[in-house]
C-alpha cells in the first residue's frame, strides 16, 4: 500500500503562510528556450518534478549540457542551430504534454529522426494538432494514428506559415511560436485566447514578436531565424498547485492562509475569477512585475457561504488545468454551477471531465450533464461518513490532488491509489498538506 494515499480524518483549522512549487509552464519553457540561447542561462527555482527533469533529460539528449547547482540549473546553449542530430534518436516526453508538443516545434531544422515517446497516458494523447502545422513548416511527420510515437525529420528549407489556432490551447501556439524561430521571415498566428508565458518570454529575450490582442483572439507575429542571449530566471509559484491549497482553506473551518509569491499571469488566473464569483473573496497582496509576468501574494479565508456560478465559457481557457477542484468547490456551493464547453479537459493526462461527473456522483452530487456541459446541484450541508476507494484515473496527478482535498473538507475514510502521481507537477503536495496539520499516511 506505499503508492496509497489513507485520509481518515478532515484536516483542522489552521492559520499560516506557504511557498508552492515553482510554476510548470515556465519552469519547462524556461528548459526549452535556455537550449536555444547562445550562452549559459540560470534558472532558480525551477520545478523538480517529473515533467520538468524530462524536458532537462531531453535536451541533453539533443547534445545540450545542465548542470544543477545549489540553488539553480545552469543550461547551455548554442544557439537555434545548437541541437546536436547527427544521428538518430529517441526522447521521452514521459507524462508531459507540454513538453512533448513543445519541443517537436523546436525540431523541425532537426538533421536525423527524432522518435518523440512518452507513457501510457501521454501516448494516449492527439499529436495532430501540433503536427499538422510544424508539416507545412516543412517537417517530416509519421505518427501512430496521430499519437505516439511520432518522428520528426527536419528540413533545411523551412518556410513561414499562417495559422489558426481555434482550440485555445496554449501548447498548440508555443508550439508554433517555437517552431517559427527556426523558419525565416514571418509567422502570422491568430490564436484563440490561451496561456500567454510564451509570447512574455519572446518579449523579454529580445526575439522579434508583434502582438495585435483582440476580445476573443490574439494576432502574433514571429519573424525567425534570429538568434537570442542566455538569461537568467527566478520562477514564480504555479497557481495551478495553489489552487488545491485554495480550495482547502475555502473549504476548512475558520482557516486562513497566505501562498507566497504566485504567478497571477491574467491568462492563467480564470479559477480566483471564478471562486471570487462565487463568493469565496480571494485577495492579492504585494503585486510586483517580474520580466513581464505579474506576481502576487494571495489571502485565503474560509468561507461558509460559497454559491453556485453560472460560469461564463469565455474564463475556461484560463482555469482549464483547474476545473477538477472547481467541481468539488461547487459541489459544496449553495444552488446549482453551470459549466459549458468543456470537452478539452478530456484531452488531458486522463479524461477529465468523464472522471470529475463519476466523483461527484460518488460524493453524492446531483450532476446532469449535456454533451460537454456540466449542471452541479450544490449541497452545503455535504459531509461525507462512509468508505471510499479512488483509483483507475490514469495516475492523473490532478485527480489524485482534488481527492485528497475532498477527503480532508468533506471527511470519510479514504484510499486514494497512485500517491506518485504528483511527482509529475507538485511532488512536496502531501509535505505541504502536512504542514498545514493534515494527517496523510
Amino acid at each position: 500500500m506505499t503508492n496509497v494515499a489513507i485520509i481518515n480524518n478532515k484536516i483542522k483549522n489552521y492559520k499560516k503562510k506557504i511557498f508552492v512549487s515553482g510554476d510548470k509552464s515556465i519552469s519547462i519553457r524556461c528548459v526549452l528556450l535556455a537550449s536555444q540561447a547562445i550562452g549559459v542561462s540560470r534558472i532558480y527555482n525551477i520545478l523538480e518534478s517529473a515533467d520538468v527533469l524530462s524536458a532537462l533529460k531531453s535536451i541533453k539528449r539533443l547534445g545540450i549540457n545542465y548542470k544543477k547547482k545549489d540553488n539553480y540549473y545552469e543550461i547551455c546553449g548554442y544557439g537555434l542551430s545548437g541541437f546536436k542530430t547527427q544521428k538518430k534518436i529517441q526522447i521521452n516526453a514521459g507524462n508531459s504534454g507540454t513538453l512533448a508538443r513543445l519541443i517537436l516545434g523546436l525540431l523541425i531544422n532537426s538533421k536525423k529522426e527524432i522518435t518523440l515517446v512518452g507513457d501510457n497516458s501521454l501516448s494516449k494523447r492527439d499529436f495532430s494538432r501540433v503536427t499538422q502545422p510544424l508539416k507545412i513548416f516543412g517537417a517530416n511527420i509519421s505518427s501512430n494514428n496521430q499519437k505516439l510515437p511520432v518522428k520528426i525529420v527536419g528540413s533545411e528549407f523551412l518556410r513561414p506559415i499562417n495559422y489558426e489556432e481555434k482550440l485555445g490551447s496554449a501548447q498548440c501556439k508555443s508550439t508554433v511560436m517555437l517552431a517559427a524561430l527556426k523558419s525565416p521571415g514571418i509567422t502570422k498566428i491568430r490564436a484563440k485566447k490561451s496561456r500567454n508565458h510564451t509570447e512574455i518570454f519572446f518579449k523579454n529575450l529580445k526575439i522579434p514578436i508583434k502582438i495585435l490582442s483582440k476580445k476573443n483572439f490574439d494576432y502574433i507575429e514571429v519573424t525567425g531565424g534570429h538568434n537570442f542571449k542566455s538569461f537568467n530566471y527566478i520562477v514564480p509559484g504555479d497557481i495551478s498547485s495553489s489552487s488545491f491549497f485554495i480550495a482547502l482553506t475555502l473549504l476548512s473551518k475558520k482557516s486562513r492562509l497566505i501562498i507566497k509569491n504566485v504567478n497571477i499571469n491574467n491568462s492563467r488566473i480564470g479559477i480566483i475569477r471564478i471562486l471570487n464569483k462565487m463568493n469565496a473573496n480571494i485577495k492579492f497582496r504585494n503585486k510586483k512585475r517580474y520580466k513581464g509576468e505579474l506576481i502576487s501574494d494571495l489571502i485565503v479565508k474560509s468561507k461558509k457561504k460559497l454559491t453556485g456560478i453560472n460560469c461564463p465559457s469565455s474564463l475556461n481557457s484560463s482555469a482549464i488545468d483547474e476545473f477538477l477542484i472547481l467541481f468539488l468547490v461547487a459541489a459544496k456551493a449553495k444552488g446549482t454551477s453551470i459549466f459549458r464547453d468543456l470537452g478539452e479537459l478530456n484531452k488531458k493526462e486522463s479524461p477529465r471531465l468523464d472522471i470529475g461527473v463519476k466523483f461527484l456522483k460518488k460524493i453524492g452530487i446531483k450532476v446532469e450533464r449535456f454533451k460537454n456541459n456540466l449542471k452541479i446541484y450544490g449541497n452545503p450541508d455535504l459531509n461525507l461518513d462512509g468508505k471510499f476507494t479512488m483509483q483507475n484515473f490514469r495516475k492523473d496527478h490532478r485527480v489524485f490532488m482534488m481527492t485528497c482535498i475532498a477527503a480532508l473538507t468533506l471527511g470519510g475514510k479514504w484510499k486514494i491509489h497512485d500517491k506518485d502521481s504528483i511527482k509529475t507537477s507538485f511532488p512536496t503536495f502531501i509535505k505541504l498538506i502536512k504542514n498545514l496539520g493534515a494527517k496523510v499516511n
